[in-house]
Parts: structure tokens; sequence; C-alpha cells
């Protein structure tokens, strides 16, 4: 799915859940420039998508037509195909990633990162029968992540591991030259994110 549906997808959601919808407050929900989010509402409008409307004089409304419904349906359809094709490909890097050390020896792992992709590292970790040392990030040290208390980075130092796993969908290099700075030698690193 490219990036024009997605942002048509998420302008059509918007303007479907919000009733009093202004063009700067979907420009803030959507972090896009508002004079872009205003080319993105007239192509919107020019397909027949939406209605623009205004009521009082100076008020305008954005109203979705049946037309957009049906296309709101069809790109929440054609992201779902997209976000679950994602997921499986994910799921078999990960897999022959986590597979590799296993046969390395590398049973035990620490997951660099408390969020989506280190939920998605710990499904694929459990099948293949690795043990979850540690969780560490330090934006969410003190919170539990699937149970475990996550510790901050530093925390690392101390802790009998074999593979630390960068789990991060965003840019993981400032991650791992964290772990590098603490000590932790490169070959123990690993990121879920080339």
């Amino acid at each position: 799915m490219d990036l024009e549906a997605q942002r048509d997808l998420a302008i059509l959601k918007e303007i479907e859940r919000s009733a009093p919808l202004t063009q700067r407050g979907l420009a803030k929900k959507l972090g896009i420039a508002l004079g872009l989010t205003n080319l993105y509402l007239k192509r919107l409008a020019r397909k027949g998508y939406i209605k623009v409307t205004t009521i009082p004089r100076h008020r305008v409304k954005y109203l979705l037509t049946p037309k957009g419904i049906t296309e709101r349906t069809r790109l929440t359809y054609e992201y779902m195909q997209y976000s679950f094709s994602l997921l499986r490909e994910s799921r078999h890097f990960l897999r022959d990633r986590f597979a590799a050390l296993a046969e390395a020896g590398r049973k035990r792992v620490v997951f660099v990162g408390a969020g989506e992709a280190a939920e998605l590292a710990d499904l694929t970790l459990r099948e293949l029968g690795l043990e979850l040392v540690a969780v560490a990030d330090d934006a969410a040290a003190g919170s539990l992540f699937l149970g475990r208390e996550v510790v901050p980075l530093t925390a690392l130092q101390g802790l009998d591991f074999d593979q630390a796993v960068v789990t991060s969908f965003d840019r993981p290099a400032p991650l791992a030259g964290k772990l590098q700075a603490l000590g932790i030698p490169e070959d123990k690193i690993f990121t879920v994110r080339q």
C-alpha cells in the first residue's frame, strides 16, 4: 500500500470519526503541513469521496459521500492485506535470524526496545525455544513488557546473555551504538531491522 493511499485512508477515517473537523486539526492529527492537508482534501473532493459544505458562512464541514465510504472500505481492506503481508514477512525474517542464533548456541537473549517489534520478536523467540533474559529500554524502564519488568540499558552490563537484539522498527543504529558504548561487543548485537 503506497503512502498516498495510506494518507487517503487516514483522512477518510478522520472525516468519518470527527464531527467538527478543521483543516488545522486534521493536519495536526496526521502530522502533515496545513497546505498539504488542503491539497489532499481538494483532491478527495474532486474524486467525489468527500463533500465540502459551508455552514454557517465561514465554517467548512466535510462529509463522507457514499463513494467515499466505499473507498474507505476498500482502502481499509487493502491496508489489512498489506499489514498481514508485512507481519508474515517480519515473522519469517525473525525466524531465520533467531534460528541462526540457536544454531550458533546463542540461546540467552535480551531485547533492547519494548515496542511492537519486541512483541513480534517475543513470539518468534518462544517458538524456537530461546530464553528471553531481559528487556531493556531507557524510555520504558520500570514498566512491564509481557509480564516482565523493563530495565534501563545500563542494567545489561551486569547480565549474562548471549545476544542483544535491538527490537525497534525505527532507526536501530543509535541503540546499537549505545550498546557498544556500554561495552557490549558488536558481534553480540543484531537488529530486527537492517
